[in-house]
């Protein structure tokens, strides 16, 4: 891949409203497909928003009538607001485009950068993003005569895409480990062989906001942040240049091949 320009658009008291980052995606979008500027990385803290993607469902939404705005890219519902590294790279791919590859690419530079500050993140077999596994939990000793059964949690979860899966993922979580948790959620969209949207980074954001929503429609999983996990205050402006380095290197290195037909 050519060399990846990166533009900052606003953070902390120039976080970005919603719609005005949206717009700036897609000038960006119409001037790359147009080969008018170089494959482009835009990152930006959030004013508090909650975003719905195309499978939303409606009991994964607010219920106090909170407003979400509803945009065109996959996945379900999130939010986005203060503490929170949003990354939207603008990148031409080849035909036809091989959208797990992309997503594995972005989870990648993800968990080198979580790597970094000492935190070991996954993937988790059949759900985008970047992950910390919960803690083991130990099988339960099997009663006399008794029998036990583990059920699939992705037996009747939409959100799970068997391409999702392979020796880089984790197993989906049948009851042999507590709780999981999101750290990073990624969601795209690919219009004319060019990438949009992205990845949204929790660094020391108030998660009490997702309280409101089913994130991501997982129901059997939790959220948590880099300050949560390490116990400490990590802002966005300390990962940052973290993740930059990461999308360079990953991104920039990357090879992309059409989708095998």
């Amino acid at each position: 891949m050519s060399e990846l320009r990166f533009v900052h658009l606003g953070f902390g008291d120039e976080a970005v409203e919603y719609h005005a980052a949206w717009q700036e995606q897609r000038r960006v979008h119409t001037a790359r497909f147009a080969d008018e500027v170089p494959d482009t990385c835009l990152l930006l803290e959030h004013q508090s928003v909650y975003t719905a993607g195309r499978r939303t469902e409606d009991s994964e939404r607010p219920l106090d009538g909170t407003p979400v705005i509803d945009i065109d890219r996959g996945g379900k519902i999130t939010w986005h607001g203060p503490g929170q590294l949003v990354g939207y790279p603008i990148l031409k791919l080849p035909r036809p485009v091989d959208v797990i590859a992309h997503v594995r690419r972005l989870e990648e530079a993800v968990i080198r950068a979580c790597t970094e500050f000492g935190l070991e993140t996954t993937r988790v077999e059949g759900r985008s993003g970047v992950w910390v596994l919960g803690e083991s939990v130990p099988a339960p000793a099997s009663a006399t005569g008794g029998l036990r059964l583990d059920f699939d949690p992705r037996l009747n979860d939409e959100e799970f895409d068997p391409r999702l899966a392979g020796p880089e993922y984790a197993p989906s979580n049948a009851g042999q480990r507590g709780e999981d948790r999101k750290l990073c959620a990624i969601g795209i969209r690919v219009a004319k062989g060019v990438t949009m949207h992205g990845f949204s980074l929790n660094c020391d954001p108030d998660n009490t906001s997702y309280d409101r929503i089913v994130p991501c429609g997982i129901r059997d999983a939790g959220v948590t942040s880099l300050s949560q996990e390490l116990g400490r205050r990590v802002p966005v402006a300390e990962v940052l240049p973290v993740v930059e380095k990461h999308l360079r290197a990953v991104l920039e290195d990357a090879v992309p091949l059409p989708r095998a037909v």
